[in-house]
């Protein structure tokens, strides 16, 4: 079954949660829900409404009481970075670094793993970066 990208939408709470299933999977359902307690303050409702409706997007999986991701973090986080920059800057990459950068001076480390990205993007190429 091909994934709806659309699902990958997540609210805050649903990221929030999602992490934690990231960070610890596979995790069992009951400790799942101690997790969301202990570092998000929900109560046992709130955790399974929440993985429910995860469950009903097509990002995490509930198998025998064990949860586990069906869609990489990476994949969320790129959904989400490509609607911000086609719903606030209208499509434009740079229009999108120009408002994130602002006043601010980035690092000449930071400047230089931009510029291989950029590099391995360009004309279609692949040098490592995920283009």
């Amino acid at each position: 079954m091909q994934q709806n990208t659309e699902n990958y939408a997540l609210g805050d709470s649903e990221y929030r949660f999602a992490c934690l299933v990231w960070e610890n999977e596979p995790v069992g359902s009951g400790t799942l829900v101690k997790l969301a307690a202990d570092r998000l303050g929900w109560k046992k409702s709130t955790s399974y409404t929440v993985l429910k409706n995860l469950i009903h997007k097509g990002i995490l999986r509930n198998e025998d009481s064990v949860v586990t991701a069906l869609v990489k973090k990476s994949q969320v986080q790129q959904y989400e970075s490509s609607a911000i920059v086609s719903r606030a800057f209208d499509g434009s990459l740079p229009q999108f670094v120009a408002a994130f950068l602002g006043d601010n001076r980035i690092s000449d480390q930071d400047a230089a793993e931009i510029r291989r990205m950029l590099d391995a993007c360009q004309g279609g190429g692949t040098g490592g970066a995920s283009c």
